[in-house]
């Protein structure tokens, strides 16, 4: 039984909105681009997992790939659907079952804001009708809090947006790639105080995928295998504060993305003091702010320091989203957790060009949060 899991090849397709071209479409061109990087042909693909939330079933990638009756198995989790489907891939692989496999998330989400019925998630209809389905309000209503428990200003959150609009104008994959200043992004229209137009991500559009081997075959397919150390998920916990919840307790409980990163790094053996490059969820500046200190990567109200003192940045001493976060790549739902993978890869490889962290990094981190309260968050090393 195998021990290690390796990604031996990964692509892209750019995110954002490219009219014409099917969620589908842009599935399909990661994926060949990850076969490509690996030096195979789908052929050689043993089983797939895949996913998306709006632009069809993953598993009709065959379709465009070729009809090799491999297994295609379709995994749908919402903002964890990239993370579920790594974590299901990687386990068939230590299984022993197979030696090559491949995970693909793509989506292409209509304009505008997600429309969720509360029916879906188990909830009363009251609970739309009060506003709170728009997922801005939780937003804000939870970092206005953590805020005022923490003696954060809302500079910092408007430093986050910064950093991502820059860092994304350095990434050619991104969909926003205007660098903006932090008085233009204090200056934008208000959405939900404190969180103004440009802290938010928007749907989008992109795909992303994966080639992953047994870790003792991995250097039959790159010279630079990244390894899979540990991929965990958790939903909520009693008493934790989390999207589509319709209530709370006073006191701050723990949520699944301190469960599921704490689990992360004890399956790893490693600590958050051991990352050198993290990729956390930034549906808005807040997010990006509180998961920092969720994660463990940082104590709580240390963030502000952090952040205004330029330590997220690529050549920080804490590199946080170095490819523009989904602030700067917009959110399509089954591609977001693989970009956070694709983006560590390319940094542990070295080849992140000029958002590349110095010194060689060596461990990577993934968190992925979504609705209603799940997390998904990976350790990678070199």
């Amino acid at each position: 039984m195998s021990t290690d899991v390796a990604i031996v090849g990964i692509g892209i397709h750019p995110f954002g909105r490219t009219e014409g071209v099917s969620g589908r479409a842009q599935g399909a061109f990661a994926a060949r681009q990850a076969l490509a990087d690996a030096g195979v042909q789908w052929s050689d693909i043993q089983f797939a997992y895949g996913g998306s939330h709006a632009a069809g079933d993953a598993d009709s990638l065959v379709s465009d790939l070729g009809l090799t009756g491999a297994p295609f198995i379709n995994v749908h989790n919402g903002c964890g659907t990239g993370g579920s489907a790594l974590i299901s891939a990687r386990s068939a692989l230590l299984s022993g079952q197979y030696d090559l496999g491949m995970v693909v998330g793509f989506d292409k989400h209509p304009r505008g804001a997600f429309a969720t019925k509360p029916s879906s998630l188990g909830i009363g209809d009251w609970y739309g009708e009060t506003g709170m389905m728009i997922t801005t309000q939780f937003f804000a209503q939870k970092i206005v809090r953590y805020m005022e428990q923490h003696d954060i200003g809302q500079e910092t959150l408007a430093a986050v947006a910064e950093k991502s609009f820059s860092l994304g104008a350095a990434n050619p994959n991104a969909w926003r790639r205007t660098p903006m200043s932090r008085q233009q992004i204090l200056d934008a229209p208000m959405v939900n105080w404190p969180l103004t137009q440009y802290m938010f991500c928007s749907p989008g559009e992109g795909g992303v995928a994966l080639v992953l081997a047994r870790g003792e075959v991995a250097h039959k397919y790159t010279a630079n295998p990244i390894y899979l150390r540990s991929a965990e998920f958790r939903s909520r916990r009693f008493g934790s504060f989390e999207v589509f919840s319709p209530w709370t307790t006073p006191e701050t409980l723990s949520g699944p993305t301190g469960d599921a990163s704490a689990a992360a790094f004890a399956a790893a053996g490693i600590g958050p003091e051991d990352v050198d490059v993290a990729q956390i969820q930034d549906t808005e500046s807040g997010a990006e702010l509180m998961h920092m200190a969720e994660t463990g990567l940082c104590a709580h109200g240390e963030q502000e320091k952090l952040i205004l003192t330029g330590q997220t940045r690529p050549d920080g001493s804490l590199p946080i989203n170095t490819d523009g976060g989904v602030i700067a790549n917009g959110e399509p739902i089954g591609a977001t957790g693989l970009r956070q993978v694709f983006e560590s890869v390319l940094q542990l490889r070295g080849d992140a060009g000029d958002r590349q962290v110095p010194g060689r990094p060596k461990t990577g981190f993934t968190h992925v949060y979504g609705a209603p309260g799940i997390s998904a968050c990976t350790v990678l090393s070199r």
